[in-house]
């Protein structure tokens, strides 16, 4: 990993700023990509910006920025300080005024200060997998990055650029089909993250190497339309719960076998309006393996364990050994599965060995 420090006057990163909105932001000869294409919107707060053009007009010491050096040795992305580059090129461009000034309106000498200022910028290049580990590690102060675009920094390239499109806005194409059914940010590249997720077991490292310097990222919009397809299909009707289910890992498992949507509609209502289950958005997860572990089954509490164990005597009713209630446990009866409530009537509290045994057969 090599790592250098340079000394960049603010008027060599002024110089080439253009702001094209969704095409990104450039500056530093037009070298530097600011904000990417599709990359997350501007976040400071008035009170962040201003502290940063204060910063400046005093001499103070802006914190160290780092550029990732790309592959071609001559670009530059951006990694930190993104929000504090772009609170000075707008300032600069007067988009916004401090204390009642734009920047047209200062002085010249207070202009000539200002744009010579020196930034102190960490030029970062090296193997993937060393950026990576150095991003990581220095990614510790500011708005800091999640782990999506850290990566998008490593991997920056043709792939990154055209997959920002579909899953890097709010608003963008992944938004307006995904938002019911996902959680996350799509500006901070959560949409985007989830969507390699569900395409690929591989490290999401592993796939971005690969595809980085693929012309178009359609591939993996397809897989997310599909999933969201099969999604809409099996359920038609809508229900809160169904957003943050993982619906990639769902569609990889069970996308290949078939129901039926009105049957599981069915037994999807009757789950949510049983008591038991206090898991509901597990409900979806279950209906498609029956594994009762995504339900959060009501557990009987402790009054009532206390009143099984006395009215029991200690005495485990498989085994017929008496045993500290540490030791026991509490165990439906007639199983949930087949209709058995999580009530008193229906709690009996068993050894841990029988009530292990019991729940393998």
């Amino acid at each position: 990993m090599k790592i250098t420090l340079q000394s960049i006057p603010i008027r060599d990163l002024f110089d080439g700023y253009v702001d094209n909105a969704e095409e990104g932001v450039r500056a530093y000869h037009g070298l530097l990509d600011v904000r990417p294409p599709y990359q997350r919107e501007f976040i400071y707060k008035d009170a962040q910006r201003d502290a940063v053009v204060r910063t400046v007009q005093h001499g103070f010491p802006l914190n160290v920025m780092y550029w990732a050096v790309r592959d071609d040795g001559k670009t530059y992305e951006v990694l930190d300080g993104q929000q504090r580059t772009l609170s000075i090129c707008q300032y600069l461009s007067s988009q916004f005024s401090y204390q009642g000034l734009y920047f047209h309106n200062l002085q010249k000498d207070a202009q000539e200060q200002f744009l010579n200022y020196p930034l102190m910028v960490y030029f970062c290049e090296g193997a993937p997998s060393e950026k990576l580990e150095w991003f990581r590690t220095i990614n510790i102060a500011g708005e800091q990055l999640t782990s999506q675009e850290l990566r998008n920094a490593v991997y920056a390239g043709p792939w990154v650029t055209d997959a920002k499109r579909y899953f890097s806005k709010t608003g963008c194409a992944a938004y307006k089909l995904g938002n019911p059914y996902l959680t996350g940010n799509s500006i901070r590249q959560e949409y985007l993250e989830k969507a390699i997720r569900w395409v690929t077991t591989e490290p999401i490292e592993e796939y971005m190497g690969q595809k980085q310097f693929n012309p178009t990222a359609v591939d993996l919009w397809n897989y997310f339309q599909g999933v969201i397809a099969w999604v809409q299909a099996l359920f038609p009707k809508y229900r809160k719960e169904m957003k943050g289910v993982d619906w990639g890992t769902l569609y990889r498992l069970h996308h290949e076998e078939t129901f039926d949507p009105a049957t599981l509609e069915k037994e999807v209502a009757r789950l949510m309006m049983d008591s038991d289950v206090q898991k509901k958005s597990g409900i979806y997860s279950y209906v498609l393996d029956g594994d009762e572990k995504h339900l959060g089954i009501r557990l009987f509490d402790e009054n009532t364990k206390r009143e099984c164990y006395e009215h029991q005597k200690g005495i485990c009713p498989l085994c017929r050994k008496h045993f500290p209630i540490e030791e026991m446990e509490a165990d439906h009866i007639t199983p949930w599965s087949e209709g058995g409530r999580t009530i008193r009537e229906n709690c009996q509290m068993l050894c841990r060995d029988c009530n292990r045994r019991k729940g393998a057969e």
